[in-house]
């Protein structure tokens, strides 16, 4: 990375690059990150208490739980975004100068300014709903089957560690 500092860059290239994080928003990469660790959190949680509490104890807990993980994401979400931004001009930056021409800079411009792109990505989750619908009715008995099989192996593993642990 060292040698892609050393390049100059051109007044162009550096505003097509400017152009790009614009319209990428690369600092929304670590958001994910953040929202991963929330949804693991609330996946080991329900399964923890899995077959332990009674449901209404278990959707009470599950949602006192949740108003931690939001405050969580709420807390953190800023922190990271902000790492990012600064984390970008020495990490993003270089790699973009290194690896794209400023002729390639100005057609990944164009396509990230396109009107079919954003046409398609308002698209996008009305067809994965769709998709996802017809999956659900598809395949729901088997699927939740198998799932209230797994969650039953997970639990008793989980109630069979907890108790050769006491």
């Amino acid at each position: 990375m060292g040698a892609a500092h050393a390049q100059p860059v051109s007044a162009e290239k550096q505003k097509l690059i400017d152009k790009i994080l614009t319209l990428w928003h690369p600092e929304d990469v670590p958001v994910m990150m953040v929202q991963r660790r929330a949804t693991e959190a609330m996946n080991q949680s329900r399964i923890a208490l899995q077959g332990k509490v009674t449901a209404e104890k278990r959707d009470a807990t599950m949602r006192d739980i949740a108003t931690d993980v939001q405050k969580y994401v709420d807390d953190v979400t800023p922190i990271a975004k902000d790492s990012a931004r600064r984390q970008i001009p020495a990490t993003v930056v270089p790699m973009l100068v290194q690896n794209f021409s400023e002729e390639e800079l100005k057609q990944i411009v164009a396509l990230l300014e396109s009107p079919i792109k954003k046409k398609f990505e308002q698209f996008i989750p009305q067809a994965e709903k769709a998709l996802g619908t017809k999956v659900a009715e598809e395949t729901h008995v088997a699927i939740e089957d198998k799932g209230k099989t797994m969650t039953q192996a997970v639990g008793l593993k989980l109630r069979a560690a907890v108790m050769v642990g006491q």
